[in-house]
C-alpha cells in the first residue's frame, strides 16, 4: 500500500470527525501488517478530557478487534506544517508501535513529513521500566 492511498483514507475519515468546540478535525489512517487498515478520528466531548484523538481511536479499534503488529500510520489535519500527534498519542503509538515504524505527518496541501516512532517520542516510557512488579 502506497504513503499516497493511506493519506487518501485518513483524509476521509477526518471529514468525519466530532469537532463542535475545537473545529479541528483530525483523521488516522493505520495499516495492520496482515494489510487492513483501521481508520480513527477525533471524537470531543463539552468534558474535554474524555475527548479522544484521531491516533488512538484508529490504534483502539485495532487493538479491539485483537490486531497488535502495524506497518505505517498516516495522520491528517488542516493545518500549514504536518501536524504532530499530542503527547498522549505518541505515548499510546509507543505502546503499540516498533521504534522503527513509519509514522507520516500530513498537512491541508497533503504535504507530508514522515518520522520514525523513536523520532517521534525518543527515550519513551517502556514496559520495561516498572521493573518487577508484585
Amino acid at each position: 500500500m502506497s504513503n499516497q492511498e493511506l493519506l487518501k483514507e485518513a483524509i476521509a475519515i477526518k471529514n468525519k470527525a466530532y469537532v463542535p468546540y475545537s473545529k479541528f478535525p483530525v483523521g488516522a489512517a493505520l495499516l495492520s501488517r496482515s494489510g487492513k487498515i483501521y481508520t480513527g478520528c477525533n471524537i470531543e466531548n463539552a468534558a474535554y478530557p474524555v475527548s479522544c484523538c484521531a491516533e488512538r481511536v484508529a490504534i483502539f479499534k485495532a487493538v479491539a478487534d485483537g490486531v497488535y503488529d502495524f506497518s505505517e500510520m498516516t495522520v491528517a489535519a488542516d493545518t500549514e506544517r504536518p501536524v504532530p500527534p499530542c503527547g498522549s498519542c505518541r505515548q499510546v503509538m509507543s505502546e503499540f508501535f516498533d521504534s522503527s515504524m513509519k509514522i507520516h505527518l500530513s498537512n491541508t496541501h497533503e504535504q507530508t513529513k514522515t518520522l520514525t516512532m523513536n523520532e517521534l517520542l525518543p527515550f519513551s516510557f517502556q514496559s520495561e521500566d516498572m521493573g518487577e512488579r508484585g
